[in-house]
């Protein structure tokens, strides 16, 4: 079974999930969206209302501007990575995700970073920043910083929604953070063609 196929069982899985109470008032589950082979993996918080509705993540204003900044930082759309939430269901009034939601939710943002295996992780505020570092600091402390988490490199940055709401200098941050994160691609990609011309070189078993 491929990569592929196993993470749309899991979305099909989590579909019908009832781990936590968020399962009573969802719509759907926004599981996530995208490449599912992504160099790239955005990790948010949780849906809100319009997500709940279109069952894709990021399809409000804050997806709108994380998809500008996107292209314009990054060269990338949405179909090019993935975005997926710490939470797949709504959080009722768009309050914050509770511990419960999110260690019951937690299983299956882990087995999508398994499944996608990016090179880079931008997690987008500080509930995602905080559950995938394990860290008790806030997004302020440790964004402008890349942190290795297994395979990938781990870059911090601001919600979107808190930048709409911050301008400027939020902004300028943001835009900084994922140049950084597009670097980090360039270089993975690089290392990956590199690797490619020898792994073919390679001897098999039982051959000279």
């Amino acid at each position: 079974m491929t990569d592929t196929v196993a993470l749309e069982r899991l979305r099909v899985t989590a579909s019908t999930c009832t781990l936590c109470p968020l399962a009573g008032g969802r719509t759907q589950v926004v599981f996530g969206v995208g490449n599912p082979t992504a160099d790239l993996l955005f990790v948010g918080e949780g849906p809100g209302r319009e997500e709940d509705l279109a069952g894709e993540p990021f399809v409000g204003r804050s997806g709108k501007l994380l998809d500008r900044l996107m292209a314009e930082e990054i060269g990338l759309t949405r179909a090019e990575c993935y975005i997926a939430n710490v939470v797949k269901c709504r959080p009722p009034n768009n309050r914050d995700p509770a511990p419960r939601e999110i260690e019951s939710c937690r299983p299956y943002l882990e087995q999508q970073i398994a499944l996608i295996a990016p090179a880079v992780i931008v997690t987008l505020g500080n509930f995602a920043t905080k559950l995938l570092l394990e860290s008790s600091q806030g997004i302020r402390e440790l964004r402008g910083q890349t942190f290795e988490r297994g395979a990938a490199t781990l870059v911090p940055t601001y919600h979107p929604a808190y930048v709409l709401r911050a301008g400027g200098e939020a902004m300028a941050e943001m835009r900084a953070d994922l140049v950084r994160a597009k670097r980090l691609i360039t270089a993975a990609r690089r290392t990956q063609a590199e690797r490619a011309p020898q792994a073919e070189r390679a001897p098999q078993a039982g051959h000279p």
